[in-house]
C-alpha cells in the first residue's frame, strides 16, 4: 500500500483532533466538577445520576414533612400545658369558693368573671392553628373545634379522626390529637364552677369538693394526652436521625457516580497535553515539503 503526503496529513489532522477533543472534555469535567455534562457521555451515569437525584428530592421532601410534624407536636404540647395551666387555676378558685362562710358578694363576683376568662382562654386554644390549619379538629382541619356560633365544642367523628403525615416510604406519624371530649368537659367544669359559686349554698362544700375531685381527673386526663404527645415526639426525633442518614448515604452515592476526581482529572489533562504537544512535534517532522513549496 502506497502511503502518501495527503494520508499523513489527514492522519496527523485526525490525531490532532481527537486530541483537542479529549482535552477540551477533561476542562469541561475540571469547570462543571461533573463527569458527563450531556446524556451522550456516558448514558449509564447519567441514569443511575438520575435515580439518586430522585432518591435525594424524596428524603429532602420527607424532611420537610418531619418539619411540619415537629409544628404539629410541639404546637399540640404547648396547648394542652395552657389548658393545665387552666385547671389549676380553676382548681384555686373553686377551692376558694367552697370556703363560703368567708366568701362575700365581691368575691363571689371576681371568681365569676375570672372563670369567664379561663372559659375564653380555654375556647382560643381549642382552636389553636398550625399555618391555616386547626390541630385540634381531627380531618376538619379548616374548621374550629370551637364553633363561636353555636357556642359549643365540636364532638362529631370526623373531629376525633386522625391526621397523619408520611415522612418515610411507607411510614406515617400521627399528628392529631383527639381532645374534643376533653374540652367539651372541661367547659363544663368552668360552668359548674360558676354557678357553684353564684348559688352560695349551705351544702356548697360537699358540691365544691366533688368538682375539685373532677378537675383533677381531666387533669390527669390532660397529662396523659401530653404523654401520648411526647411518645410521638420522641419516634419523630428518631425518624428525623434516620431521614439525616438516608440523605448522606444518598448524595453519597450521587457524588459517587456524577462528581469528577480532581486529582485523576487533573493529571490526566497534563498527561494529554504532554501527547498532544509530542504529536505536535513529531507531525512537524512528518510533514515533509511538498513540490509545490519548492516551486514558491
Amino acid at each position: 500500500m502506497r502511503v502518501t503526503q495527503s494520508m499523513l496529513s489527514q492522519n496527523m489532522l485526525r490525531n490532532l483532533s481527537g486530541s483537542y477533543n479529549k482535552m477540551g472534555k477533561l476542562q469541561e469535567q475540571l469547570n462543571t466538577g461533573k463527569k458527563v455534562t450531556r446524556p451522550s457521555d456516558d448514558p449509564v451515569v447519567v441514569m443511575k445520576g438520575m435515580g439518586y437525584g430522585m432518591q435525594v428530592n424524596k428524603v429532602e421532601q420527607y424532611q420537610k414533612n418531619m418539619g411540619e410534624v415537629n409544628n404539629w407536636l410541639d404546637s399540640s404540647d404547648d396547648a394542652l400545658d395552657g389548658v393545665g395551666q387552666v385547671l389549676q387555676r380553676l382548681k384555686e378558685l373553686a377551692t376558694n369558693a367552697s370556703n363560703t362562710g368567708a366568701m362575700t358578694e365581691t368575691d363571689r363576683k371576681a371568681i365569676e368573671t375570672e372563670v369567664g376568662q379561663l372559659r375564653e382562654h380555654l375556647q382560643d386554644v381549642a382552636n389553636t392553628k398550625v399555618g391555616d390549619k386547626h390541630i385540634f379538629s381531627g380531618s376538619m382541619t379548616d374548621k374550629p373545634l370551637y364553633n363561636k356560633e353555636n357556642k359549643s365544642f365540636e364532638t362529631g367523628d370526623a373531629y376525633k379522626s386522625d391526621v397523619s403525615i408520611e415522612v418515610f416510604d411507607g411510614v406515617n406519624l400521627r399528628v392529631s390529637t383527639d381532645v374534643s371530649k376533653m374540652f367539651s368537659d372541661i367547659d363544663g367544669l368552668l360552668d359548674k364552677v360558676k354557678d357553684l359559686t353564684g348559688t352560695g349554698s349551705s351544702n356548697d362544700g360537699n358540691s365544691f369538693g366533688k368538682m375539685i375531685s373532677d378537675i383533677d381527673g381531666q387533669l390527669d386526663v390532660v397529662l396523659s394526652k401530653r404523654a401520648d404527645i411526647g411518645a410521638r415526639s420522641n419516634r419523630a426525633e428518631l425518624m428525623h436521625n434516620r431521614l439525616e442518614m438516608q440523605e448522606g448515604a444518598a448524595k453519597k452515592q450521587r457524588s459517587q457516580n456524577e462528581d469528577v476526581d480532581y486529582e485523576k482529572t487533573i493529571t490526566d489533562l497534563i498527561t494529554s497535553e504532554s501527547i498532544h504537544r509530542a504529536t505536535l512535534s513529531v507531525g512537524a517532522r512528518i510533514m515533509q515539503p511538498s513540490l509545490m513549496d519548492f516551486l514558491r
